[in-house]
């Protein structure tokens, strides 16, 4: 019964009862609407949006009721100064009174940084050969420009992993009697890095060759004084991220290909359109086209164009965009990258790609969001809730011990938490959209090695949340790209076990630096002995 055919002298209690209660779920409804909007607007003027509703401590929950705390081992620790190099000795003396007998000394350790300015004249020597041409002694590897490789160190190591501004550091570096300008510091952080850039590439395309499962994410950043997005790809041995103008499906797989854009048309190509809805018509024409591989996204549009694929914006399936979705698609296919890897995210549209599976925290986020509005509809909520919890944690412990039995098992208690009606309307409209990826959210009983959460995602991309409160964004393209690179460049040292710092000292050719092999290797070692 609609709200506008009722009688209000001749209602009874309870259908009075029952229309207040799905009026106030329909205005809680249009207030989560207007508030997201609200949002939206706040988002493209560039002012702050209505802070992140707090966790719902799932992880936190289902741990404490499923898992028994392990007593901690007792080890002995080991002397924290055993582990330290000493570079300087001092012996301190002291005027003891006399007959004192002397028991040798009491070791004290303190480690301090020296910071100080270094500058150096070289005196290169100038030949003129007999030929008339002259000769200069070379600069030492690593000097570049008037800058040494350890200000290029510290520049580069502060600004990325410090989070420090250009201005900040300008200022620190006048602080240390360095005369250097925010222009040169700006030059240094962002041109002349090809090598870094290419690296960047690498640790992608490795990752994306060697993964068993990669976590996706993504965040707002700004570019130019517009409004982009960066898209964090990565798993426990590596971290990468990009950012675009846009946010699709389509700028996705051109991120997954790991470097510049190719289409190609092949089987992988053509069941992907397949499942995505295409018609056949279009399908039938690149099929019988035969397979073909572009380079740009230019000849790939002319083919289609050739083939009678063109654009339909107005149309639920646009035909180009399926058929350019799956020509990517193709590409990855063809380059060997994600050949049995699960994509892991949140569950936004533009990451549901391959073999994909659905954040647990994020889909039991979306249950803690909702209010009741009578004690009924709360307890329900609780309910249901718990049941989650409980799954949530069942699933954990399956991870650690897989078996068909209680594969089985927790099947079946999805499909039952998920099929309650419990009579809240709101609450049951969101556990049949959580059924209908039934797939993605139990993807873990296929393969327990994918974690059921995002948050190593959420945490690689905080760093360029950070950033974004500090910085009113990036300017140039290259000033984009090299933050980006470094970002990547950065978690990846971090979780592959390796100094940052040392890193940027090798690679800058710092005298005395330890070697790191190259990132990409070091990638792939680490997934296939995982």
């Amino acid at each position: 019964m609609g709200t506008a055919d009722l009688d209000l002298d001749k209602i009874s209690d309870a259908e009075l009862k029952a229309v207040v209660l799905q009026l106030l779920e329909r205005v809680s409804g249009l207030e989560q609407e207007n508030a997201a909007l609200r949002e939206e607007i706040a988002r493209l003027k560039g002012l702050k949006g209505r802070p992140q509703l707090k966790p719902s401590g799932m992880e936190a929950q289902a741990a404490s009721r499923r898992q028994t705390p392990a007593p901690r081992s007792k080890r002995r620790r080991g002397r924290k100064n055993a582990r330290l190099r000493i570079d300087e000795e001092q012996i301190l003396s002291l005027t003891a009174p006399p007959d004192s007998r002397f028991k040798g000394y009491e070791d004290y350790v303190v480690q301090d940084l020296v910071l100080r300015t270094h500058t150096i004249r070289y005196r290169r020597e100038r030949w003129v050969t007999p030929e008339g041409q002259t000769l200069i002694a070379p600069l030492p590897p690593g000097v570049r420009g008037h800058v040494g490789p350890e200000l290029r160190r510290f520049l580069l190591a502060f600004y990325h992993r410090g989070q420090m501004t250009v201005p900040r550091l300008t200022a620190q570096l006048h602080d240390l009697g360095l005369d250097i300008s925010k222009r040169q510091v700006q030059r240094l952080l962002t041109e002349r890095q090809e090598v870094f850039l290419e690296e960047a590439e690498g640790v992608l395309r490795s990752g994306l060759a060697h993964a068993d499962w990669i976590s996706v994410d993504d965040t707002g950043a700004r570019h130019q004084a517009n409004n982009g997005v960066c898209t964090q790809i990565g798993n426990d041995h590596f971290a990468w991220f990009a950012t675009t103008m846009v946010k699709s499906r389509l700028n996705f797989l051109e991120l997954l290909q790991a470097g510049p854009p190719t289409y190609t048309i092949n089987a992988a190509a053509l069941d992907y359109m397949r499942v995505r809805g295409a018609t056949p018509g279009p399908i039938e024409a690149l099929r019988s086209a035969g397979p073909a591989c572009f380079h740009d996204e230019t000849a790939w549009t002319a083919h289609a164009a050739s083939l009678g694929i063109t654009a339909n914006t107005g149309s639920a399936v646009d035909p180009l965009r399926i058929a350019t979705e799956g020509a990517l698609w193709g590409s990855i296919d063809e380059q060997g990258l994600l050949a049995d890897t699960v994509i892991l995210s949140d569950g936004a549209r533009q990451f549901r790609l391959g073999q994909h599976a659905q954040c647990w925290v994020h889909a039991e986020r979306l249950i803690h969001k909702l209010e009741g509005f009578c004690d009924w509809q709360r307890q329900g909520l609780q309910r249901i809730r718990r049941r989650v919890w409980w799954l949530y944690a069942d699933l954990k412990a399956y991870c650690h011990d897989p078996t068909p039995r209680r594969r089985t098992q927790l099947k079946q208690r999805f499909r039952r938490i998920f099929r309650t009606r419990t009579g809240f309307v709101s609450l049951d409209r969101l556990l049949a959209r959580l059924l209908a990826h039934e797939a993605d959210l139990l993807r873990v009983l296929e393969r327990p090695d994918v974690p059921l959460h995002t948050n190593g995602s959420e945490n690689d991309i905080r760093c360029q949340v950070t950033r974004r409160k500090i910085s009113a964004g990036t300017r140039s393209d290259n000033g984009r790209d090299c933050r980006d690179a470094f970002l990547s460049l950065m978690k990846t040292c971090d979780k592959l076990g390796r100094s940052y710092w040392h890193y940027l000292g090798d690679r800058l050719l710092v005298p005395g630096t330890p070697q790191i092999p190259p990132l990409p290797r070091l990638v792939r070692d680490a997934a296939v002995t995982t």
